[in-house]
């Protein structure tokens, strides 16, 4: 019984009764989507002020400014590196294994779900998106939720903060005391985790039926291997070279790995995994600017999804696709991958745009890749989730902003319980000492150990 308190089972036995419910049942199970629905929408609530008032409280207290421009550069450059990597692995087995040869559909036609994701495509340039980024007004990127505006706010007026007031300012204890009512807030939304994640599942599994399983499987398949390849792989030799095990890092989001695989959302998880690293060794600052940064621009799973799936399509409808064109497709989905879609199903407006700049594939292949692409975007939501978590573990660690001691003590508990989590951090006794650890990494006679 002790087990069944524990949040992230909880969550594994809703997902088990989803899929059952999904085979045996799909009229009922579909149903069951708002529950999902619902679940989703409440956390998306919290993303713009708990990515705001831990950015700004994170900022306000940085010394030396000259940190928050090389963390900046050194984010920047993880981010590209590391997701124009994914984006070769996935060309280079989609070459290798060739899932699509001998499909033989080269007569496809653009349905009109196709054509609607063409049209949204059509408006994804780099311009719109750079200049998207800055707000039309300060309240409207809250109002709509977009989280690159809201961290380009933050930034802002963090840094706004730490130049024209003092570290007691009432301003900077009201954004402290919100980012302690939010995180409560976030302890009584995670109670209906079960609910949420057992109404996406059996919504999922009852539209599509068992039979998707079987769909394309050798393409699924694939993709899976290769994620999961490049986690272990390629995030592990990361993470190793911090000291910690991508094991560890793994059992320390459990439940969220859980939430995601229920939802096919990044989002969802996002919440907690800013509560989490925080409490897990990673400074606030870190975790405030490269955890929300990476939703947009380190996006790995997306990479090795477009770059097979756009490898697929050009097998299946057996168009010829030489490698100079696939590297010039490699320097296309360097733009086209970025961008804040972390539902379920975003990616197909990502791989849209991409097909839609090369003009060198039929655009009706994306209909070969509709009817799994819930198994896809599963994947996807997942890789892309472990990737911003090492990366912000990666990024305090080369700035000598992550607390190992902190880690190994989640480590050697196998993670908190549910009733941890649903206290703030800062009530938190390791938190408070990691806190005060931060103060004095942040000070610049920290810079010159």
């Amino acid at each position: 019984m002790a087990q069944l308190r524990k949040l992230h089972v909880q969550v594994l036995l809703a997902l088990v009764l989803a899929v059952v419910l999904g085979v045996l049942a799909p009229a009922t199970a579909i149903a069951m989507k708002p529950l999902g629905d619902a679940f989703i929408a409440l956390l998306r609530m919290l993303l713009a002020p708990i990515v705001f008032c831990t950015v700004v409280h994170g900022m306000s207290h940085v010394q030396d400014m000259r940190k928050l421009g090389r963390l900046g550069a050194k984010t920047l450059i993880y981010f590209e590196v590391v997701s124009t990597f994914a984006m070769f692995v996935g060309l280079v087995l989609v070459n290798v294994f060739k899932p699509g040869v001998g499909m033989h559909a080269a007569h496809l036609e653009s349905t009109g779900k196709i054509a609607q994701f063409a049209a949204s495509a059509a408006h994804m340039t780099v311009g719109d998106f750079l200049l998207g980024i800055v707000p039309a007004t300060l309240v409207g990127a809250f109002a709509t939720g977009n989280i690159l505006q809201v961290l380009f706010i933050a930034i802002l007026a963090g840094i706004a903060l730490n130049l024209s007031v003092g570290r007691d300012s009432i301003l900077l204890r009201g954004v402290g005391e919100a980012q302690r009512v939010l995180f409560t807030i976030l302890g009584f939304i995670m109670r209906l985790a079960p609910l949420g994640a057992f109404g996406a599942m059996a919504a999922a599994v009852g539209s599509y039926g068992g039979a998707t399983l079987l769909y394309l499987m050798k393409l699924v398949l694939l993709y899976w291997a290769a994620s999961i390849g490049f986690v272990l792989l390629v995030f592990g030799g990361i993470t190793a070279s911090c000291g910690v095990s991508i094991f560890a890092v793994l059992r320390l989001i459990r439940e969220e790995l859980l939430l995601v695989f229920g939802t096919a959302s990044g989002e969802v998880a996002f919440p907690r995994l800013v509560q989490k690293l925080q409490q897990a060794g990673c400074d606030e600052m870190v975790v405030g600017f490269v955890l929300p940064a990476g939703y947009s621009f380190n996006l790995d799973g997306t990479g090795i999804y477009m770059a097979m799936a756009v490898g697929f399509i050009a097998q299946a409808t057996d168009t010829p696709f030489s490698i100079s064109q696939q590297i010039a497709l490699l320097g296309v989905l360097m733009l086209t991958s970025k961008g804040g879609t972390t539902v379920a199903g975003g990616a197909f407006i990502k791989l849209a745009a991409t097909m839609e700049s090369l003009r060198v594939l039929p655009l009706g292949g994306l209909g070969l890749l509709f009817g799994i692409d819930r198994l896809m975007a599963t994947c996807t939501a997942l890789t892309n989730m472990i990737g911003n978590t090492v990366a912000v573990i990666a990024l305090a660690k080369w700035e000598h902003a992550f607390d190992i001691d902190a880690f190994r003590a989640w480590r050697d508990t196998h993670a908190p319980t549910s009733r941890q989590l649903d206290t703030p951090p800062t009530s938190d006794p390791r938190h408070d000492a990691h806190e005060q650890r931060a103060a004095t990494l942040a000070s610049p006679r920290s810079s010159t150990k």
